[in-house]
């Protein structure tokens, strides 16, 4: 039983729809006031995100096609974390390699956040990867199509500022960076 008085009580839980990277999930909670209602929210794995600076300081960005929203998105390399990974550095550099062709020297964790937990019980780990040179060919799932560029920090920032990265695991990641990372 929740010890917290604003706990919910989950009575029941169920997947109501499952597909590759995500569930939706239905459970049947009993709010403080005793009021039984039902609660829906996505489930997914826990994922990295990797804000990659090459050596000259310049930052690997990606351009890929969005559905959900029609559009190309530029931002940063992002993926699930899978079952076989070792831990969240190994997925990170696993994501990196395959969304660019680039490898990096060094990773650092940055921050961790629930992105979005009123509606999605999602974890997303945020690394600074220092170093990252091209190593290899792009190794995308079948339902990416990805374009890989750099460019520098501070055109980045601008970009955040002005609106026209929307992508909110890339602003979020050049936001904290910029107030926080180099400490």
């Amino acid at each position: 039983m929740p010890t917290d008085p604003l706990a919910w009580e989950t009575r029941d839980r169920r997947v109501a729809y499952s597909c590759p990277g995500f569930d939706v999930v239905n459970e049947s909670v009993r709010l403080p006031d005793g009021t039984e209602t039902d609660f829906d929210y996505l489930s997914e794995p826990a994922s990295v995100c990797i804000l990659p600076f090459a050596p000259d300081g310049d930052v690997v960005c990606i351009e890929e096609w969005r559905q959900a929203v029609s559009r190309i998105s530029r931002g940063l390399p992002v993926g699930g974390t899978e079952p076989d990974d070792d831990d969240l550095e190994a997925a990170a550099r696993r994501e990196l390699a395959e969304e660019t062709g680039y490898e990096a020297d060094r990773l650092d964790p940055l921050i961790t956040v629930e992105p979005a937990n009123g509606i999605a019980d999602a974890v997303l780990h945020f690394f600074v990867a220092r170093g990252c040179r091209p190593t290899a060919e792009q190794q995308l799932d079948h339902n990416e199509s990805i374009r890989v560029s750099t460019t520098p920090f501070e055109d980045l920032l601008d970009a955040v500022r002005a609106g026209t990265i929307r992508d909110g695991r890339t602003v979020l990641a050049v936001s904290y960076y910029r107030l926080f990372g180099d400490e």
